[in-house]
């Protein structure tokens, strides 16, 4: 049977990156195998020959099935987080969609511009766009159950020449396991230090014999994860809920509207008669908004979540050097969070003229305001077959073809439409969001007679992304969305009908009557027939890629890539490498080419109207397509590909024959970076400007609930960027005797983003708010140093994380920008484990995560206000120590 170990000239190049031994990140195997067996082999991240880690011509990391097990997460995205420091990824509350799919981020760079492969083929991308910064839509590593893994590569270069689009900061590929018997089953639970986020994990695997050498390689997980809350009560300057806080007596001690309406609860005695209460019994009935566990109203945190994933992987051999291949998985998670707490009169929660003149209030629907909770239930589907193998003519052959498809439905409940009044419902379905792909590939190898590999191929897929309409109440416009809607006034004056409602005052303008409140679900309206649409695509490429030993010291590589899309004008991009070995110890290494990344139909049809809470007053603010009537209203004009520029340069050594290092210096250019502008603001009033004018142009261009949308914003290519950085790994092992052996590793990166556009162009689509966090917001630093000691059936590992220095800003501050800025400081977080084999069958796990209990800073600034203590952007955990046990039974 064919098998990815077998000879170079039968490696397919669909498997281009495959491991062929632990390499780098392999400590165990570094420490326990002869000096003949360290030469271990991978693949050069290019469609080439199979080589050794120091003769790689660019840096690749890899990770065993082992090293993976010995994560504390389940997650495969907070597994690569932990192992790869250029890899970063945040827990996101209170961020729409990307509470259920989060985005990353690999060298600097979003994660829609890293490509991901299962098995070395493309993996398609999660229904999710992501509506703030880069927009970015790239697959949900999440889905991939970490049990089905055997290895993980990821490639720290750009690689578009050899895989197409995404490829621009470089291609994380996850080899599947291959067993044919055996397997293991694990159980995996924990708990923070607070006392919540319980979470279990039960994983496995089975291997299966097809026929004589096949195999079938099912693998399934089971998570579920209680929520976090990691918030303070609510109190801020317009509205307080927090008795120890010195506002909480402003409030309660407020006897009429001009006290603080417009800032928070408006105590007239006509409203408080109605409920029956006075200030301080009301405010404490606000307590019933709450939503899950805790007893703050505004819950921030890790939602609540459930998943169960399989993944298959299988092959059978139909002769010496031919194989049928296949893999796939189905995974269905469900998740849920909380987003602002609406308190009464913010807008949202307002006295309303009924149609007979009563006054209506949505406080009879959720007493003491509401929380809204937003649901997302996800479901990923995939699946790939081919034949691959050599013909007599020693040319190697892979045909393929795949589908995928993510879909997300979301559910917003305890909300109201308060354009509805009182006919609104308080649970609706705002609709779905589906990416499917399908992709036919065709992969060639070919040894030259002068030793050169020559690979060669072509691929068609077609893509499309559908955004769903939502149920009718979730985006209705309903009477209340404009003002007077049953004409009881004509000016100042009432009209006839008017005059036979009691307590009118039309020349009051706090009047009920007058009150004009927001379209559609509350916090996430829903997809209406204007906006719900299917986008659809198809293109082509064809590549080239030879490589080969120049001499017994130079090796050199090149590749060159064509892709046609047919909403983009065709694209060739190319790539050379080289590795030049000094000495036996010693090699230089270094990459340069071109890239690029097509906008996905996602990125170019996504819609979204959410609420945002600048200074606690919810907005709802809009992003509309950039090719779309609305945003060219405003000024946008479609978005177009981002092409860059890659160069890597480093060098491998092996020191004290026993420490292995590489250092590699990289810049990445981009041009035309796609990115969101900063929000607009909209306004009805004539005297607002371009806020006014904004405003003009939703309602010219008909989007329902124009009046009530108070910022607006669009995805463009608007300036050029450099990512620029270096990665440092080594690994060193000792040993000692008896005492057993130690290996270590060491990661760092570190990484600077920078306009290569002059400010005033890029002014036009960032504040400068956003300009200056988009250069100093991330840290630059992040390392990852882990020891792992193994002494006869007990191994014990450390780890520590590093996150460096950074700056946050926000407005009002006195400098020429007018911003003000909060500095972090440094941050470790410590892991530890202890495993213990009993025998062949039994392994038990016992250790923390943030062992030591560490906290970033709070923020003062930004979006830490109402309850939230950290921003929901940061990388770094927020969450406090997490202490688990795992038991893994082999068999």
């Amino acid at each position: 049977m064919l098998r990815r170990n077998k000879t170079a000239r039968l490696l397919s190049p669909a498997i281009a990156l495959a491991l062929m031994a632990p390499a780098v990140y392999a400590p165990m195997a570094l420490a326990q195998e002869d000096a003949a067996d360290l030469e271990e082999i991978i693949v050069t991240g290019a469609r080439g020959r199979p080589r050794t880690v120091t003769d790689s011509p660019v840096p690749v990391d890899v990770f065993s099935a082992a090293e993976i097990e010995a994560i504390s997460y389940t997650d495969t995205n907070d597994i690569i987080k932990t192992l790869v420091p250029s890899f970063n990824i945040s827990r996101q509350p209170i961020s729409d969609g990307a509470s259920f799919i989060r985005p990353a981020s690999l060298r600097g760079l979003p994660t829609d511009k890293t490509l991901v492969l299962v098995n070395s083929k493309r993996r398609h991308r999660a229904a999710l766009v992501a509506i703030g910064g880069s927009g970015t839509q790239g697959p949900d590593m999440a889905t991939i159950p970490a049990v089905a893994i055997q290895n993980i590569e990821v490639l720290r270069d750009g690689a578009a020449a050899q895989y197409g689009s995404d490829a621009i900061a470089g291609v994380i590929n996850f080899l599947l396991k291959e067993n044919r018997e055996g397997g293991s089953v694990s159980i995996d639970t924990g708990q923070y230090s607070e006392g919540d986020g319980a979470s279990t994990t039960v994983q496995g695997n089975i291997g299966l014999p097809l026929g004589d050498d096949g195999f079938l390689s099912i693998s399934g997980e089971f998570y579920e994860a209680d929520q976090t809350t990691r918030s303070n009560q609510y109190c801020e300057g317009w509205f307080c809920l927090n008795r120890n806080d010195p506002s909480w007596n402003s409030f309660v001690n407020a006897s009429s509207a001009s006290q603080i309406r417009g800032v928070g609860w408006n105590g007239n005695p006509a409203t408080r008669l109605h409920y029956g209460m006075d200030n301080q019994a009301f405010l404490s009935s606000t307590h019933m908004a709450n939503i899950g566990d805790g007893d703050v109203v505004q819950p921030w945190g890790q939602p609540d979540a459930e998943a169960a994933r399989v993944f298959f992987n299988a092959g059978v051999d139909l002769d010496g050097n031919n194989e049928l291949y296949g893999f796939g998985n189905f995974s269905d998670s469900s998740s849920n969070g909380s987003f602002f707490y609406r308190y009464p009169y913010n807008g949202t929660i307002e006295e309303l003229r009924e149609p007979d003149g009563s006054v209506y209030f949505p406080l009879e629907k959720h007493p003491g305001g509401f929380t809204p909770r937003f649901f997302g239930d996800v479901r990923d589907v995939s699946i790939v077959g081919g034949i691959r193998g050599e013909m007599d003519n020693g040319l190697g052959y892979d045909f393929s073809v795949r589908s995928g498809e993510s879909e997300i439905q979301y559910t917003l409940k305890n909300t109201i439409n308060p354009s509805m009044g009182p006919d609104s419902p308080t649970s609706f379905r705002p609709g779905d969001l589906i990416n499917s792909e399908t992709q036919l590939q065709a992969d060639f190898t070919y040894e030259l007679d002068n030793g050169a590999l020559l690979a060669f191929g072509a691929s068609w897929m077609d893509e499309s992304y559908d955004v769903v309409q939502g149920e009718e109440d979730s985006y209705r416009a309903g009477p209340y969305a404009t003002r007077d809607p049953h004409g009881f006034c004509n000016g100042d004056t009432p009209t006839e009908k008017g005059m036979a409602v009691a307590g009118l005052d039309c020349a009051n303008s706090n009047d009920p009557v007058w009150n004009v409140v927001g379209v559609g679900s509350n916090g996430f309206p829903g997809y209406s027939p204007q906006f719900s649409d299917v986008y659809e695509r198809n293109s082509y490429g064809l590549y080239g890629d030879i490589s080969g030993d120049v001499t017994d010291e130079l090796f050199l590589q090149a590749a060159v890539r064509y892709e046609d899309y047919d909403d983009f004008d065709a694209e060739l991009v190319w790539k050379l490498a080289a590795q030049l070995d000094v000495t036996d110890n010693f090699g230089v290494r270094g990459s340069i080419g071109t890239a690029f990344r097509a906008p996905t139909p996602g990125q170019q049809g996504t819609t979204n109207v959410s609420t945002r809470l600048p200074q606690g007053f919810p907005v709802a603010t809009g992003l509309f397509p950039a090719g779309g009537p609305v945003a060219q209203a405003l000024g946008a004009v479609p978005l177009k590909p981002e092409k860059s520029e890659n160069l890597t340069f480093g060098f491998t050594a092996q020191l004290l024959e026993t420490i292995d290092l590489t250092v590699d210096f990289f810049r990445i250019d981009v041009e035309d970076r796609t990115r969101a502008i900063s929000t607009r603001s909209v306004s009805t009033d004539p005297n607002s400007g371009e806020a006014y004018q904004n405003f003009l142009a939703l309602d010219a261009a008909g989007v329902a609930g124009a009046n009530s949308i108070g910022g607006v914003f669009y995805f463009t290519n608007g300036f050029n960027t450099s990512t620029q950085g270096v990665d440092i790994v080594a690994t060193a092992p000792f040993e000692w005797g008896e005492m057993g052996t130690t290996t270590v590793t060491a990661s760092f990166n570190f990484s600077e983003n920078k306009f290569d556009t002059d400010r005033s162009v890029v002014g036009r689509y960032l504040n400068n708010e956003a300009q200056h966090d988009f250069e100093n917001y991330d840290p630059n630093w992040r390392g990852v140093i882990t020891a792992r000691h193994e002494l006869n059936q007990l191994t014990l590992i450390g780890r520590v994380s590093y996150y460096g220095e950074s700056t946050n800003s926000n407005t009002g501050g006195s400098d020429a920008l007018g911003l003000r800025y909060q500095h972090f400081d440094p941050t470790w977080y410590t892991d530890i484990e202890g495993q213990y084999r009993f025998n062949d069958t039994f392994r038990l796990s016992l250790g923390a995560r943030n062992a030591f209990d560490e906290y970033p800073a709070q923020g003062v600034i930004g979006d830490t206000c109402c309850g939230r203590l950290w921003e929901s952007a940061t990388g770094m955990d927020w969450q406090g120590a997490y202490y688990y046990g795992r038991l893994t039974v082999d068999f």
